[in-house]
C-alpha cells in the first residue's frame, strides 16, 4: 500500500529538470553527496547503480539522453512521461496507491506499526518512509518525514534548503544591472574565515541576486555556515582556476603587447581578453571605480592589482536564500549512520524504513538526488522482500 498525502502524486518529478526530468547523470559517486558519511552513501548507490536504473527505465519504456554534465533526461524531454510510466509500473505489480491520504501519525506497537492518515486509521507490518524533506512544500513536502522519525527514535540533522538561489539586498549591487547574464565562475564558501570549498560553473545574476548551478551548489555550504553559527560568505572568481598573482601577470602582459586596449575590452570577450561578458567586465569596473575606457597601459599598479583581486575574489553579500519553496532538496535529515545501508532499515526502529531525501544526505544539481531516491528506494525493496514477517 503506497499512501500519497497529494491529490495527484509525483508533483515534484513533474517540476524537476524544467519539466523535463533529470532522471540521473551518466556517472554518480558518494562525492557529489554532501551529509551522512560517505561510506555509506557508497553502498547504498552500488546497491542500485546508474546503468541499473537506464535499464530500469528503458524496460518502462522511457529511453534516455546525455546533455551537458552528464545529465540524463528522457529522450521525449517530458517529466510526464516518467511519472505516468512509474504509475504504470506500479498498478501492474499490484501496488495500490491512495492519493489523498495524509498521514498524521506513526506509532510502534508490539506487532508493526499504527498510522493515522485523513481518511482514518490503518495498521501495517512495516513502515517506508519516502515523504522527502521540506523543499517545495506545495508539491506535499512540508517536513512531516522529520517529525515520525523523531518520534520513533531518530535524531534529526538540523534542516536547510539545499539547492537554492542566494539574496543580495545591497541596491547598489551589480546583480541588478546584470539581470539575467550568466557566465562561467568560480564561487568560494569562506566559514570562520577559511575556505571550506570551491565550487565551479554557471552562475546566472537575477534581480534578487544569484541562482544557476554555480550559486545552487554553492548554497547549502553557505547555509550549513550560518546555521552553525560562524561568519559565512562567499566570494567570486570571474576566471575560475586563475590566482590573483597570474591574473595581475596576464593584465601586465595584456597592457605591454597591446597598448591601447582599454580596460573593458582587456577583461571582455574579445580576442585576447580574459573572457567575461562584456557587461559583466563593465559592471564589474564600475563597482571598483575605474573607467573602463581607460587604456590599459596607462592604469596605475595599485589600480591593476584591486582589478586582479576584484577579478579573483569578489564579495558578493549574500543576505539569505529564497528559501524551502525555491529548494530543489533539502540538506540535513535523519542522521545515516542510524541506518542499515544494506537494507535501508533502521537500527533505531525495526520494521521502520527510510528512503531519499528524508535521510541527511543532498547531491549536486544534475540528477545525483534523483539517483540517490532511485538507489536507496531499492535497496529498501530488497530489503523488505527479504524480511519475513
Amino acid at each position: 500500500m503506497l499512501l500519497e498525502g497529494a491529490r495527484r502524486p509525483g508533483a515534484k518529478i513533474l517540476v524537476s529538470g524544467g519539466s523535463r526530468c533529470n532522471v540521473t547523470n551518466t556517472v554518480v559517486t558518494d562525492v557529489d553527496f554532501w551529509g551522512g558519511p560517505r561510506s555509506i552513501v557508497r553502498r547504498v548507490l552500488r546497491g542500485f547503480t546508474v546503468g541499473e536504473t537506464v535499464a530500469f527505465f528503458r524496460e518502462l519504456g522511457i529511453t534516455l539522453h546525455e546533455e551537458p554534465d552528464g545529465k540524463l533526461f528522457p529522450d521525449s524531454n517530458r517529466s510526464r512521461d516518467v511519472l505516468d510510466a512509474l504509475l504504470r509500473e506500479s498498478l501492474a505489480r499490484g501496488v495500490n496507491l491512495l492519493s489523498d491520504h495524509r498521514v498524521t501519525n506513526i506509532e510502534r506497537t508490539t506487532d508493526g506499526f499504527a498510522l493515522d492518515t485523513s481518511h482514518g486509521a490503518l495498521a501495517t507490518d512495516a513502515v517506508v518512509l519516502a515523504t522527502g524533506g521540506r523543499s517545495l512544500p506545495k508539491s506535499g513536502s512540508d517536513g512531516a518525514g522529520y517529525d515520525f522519525a523523531a518520534r520513533l527514535g531518530h535524531t534529526i540533522v538540523a534542516t536547510t534548503p539545499g539547492l537554492v538561489p542566494l539574496t543580495i539586498h545591497d541596491p547598489s549591487g551589480m546583480h541588478r544591472e546584470l539581470s539575467g547574464v550568466a557566465h562561467e565562475a568560480e564561487l568560494a564558501v569562506w566559514v570562520g574565515g577559511r575556505v571550506q570549498i570551491r565550487v565551479r560553473g554557471s552562475l546566472l545574476w537575477t534581480h534578487f541576486g544569484v541562482s544557476g548551478p554555480l550559486a545552487l551548489n554553492a548554497s547549502r555550504h553557505w547555509l550549513r555556515g550560518e546555521r552553525d553559527g560562524s561568519a559565512a560568505s562567499l566570494t567570486v572568481s570571474f576566471c575560475p582556476g586563475s590566482s590573483f598573482d597570474s591574473i595581475d601577470s596576464r593584465l601586465q602582459t595584456a597592457a605591454a603587447s597591446r597598448p591601447k586596449s582599454p580596460v573593458d575590452a582587456a577583461l571582455g570577450p574579445s580576442r585576447g581578453g580574459l573572457g567575461l561578458p562584456a557587461s559583466v567586465a563593465r559592471a564589474l569596473t564600475q563597482q571598483i571605480g575605474i573607467d573602463g575606457r581607460t587604456l590599459l597601459s596607462q592604469l596605475p599598479r595599485t589600480d591593476r592589482r584591486r582589478l586582479a583581486r576584484a577579478l579573483t575574489e569578489w564579495t558578493l553579500d549574500v543576505s539569505g536564500t529564497r528559501g524551502y519553496n525555491y529548494a530543489e532538496v533539502t540538506a540535513g535529515g535523519v542522521a545515516l549512520n542510524e541506518i542499515n545501508p544494506a537494507t535501508m532499515e533502521s537500527r533505531i526502529c525495526r520494521r521502520l524504513y527510510l528512503v531519499g531525501e528524508v535521510l541527511d544526505v543532498d547531491g549536486r544539481i544534475g540528477g545525483f538526488n534523483f539517483q540517490w531516491a532511485w538507489s536507496s528506494a531499492r535497496v529498501a525493496a530488497r530489503g523488505l522482500s527479504q524480511r519475513q514477517f
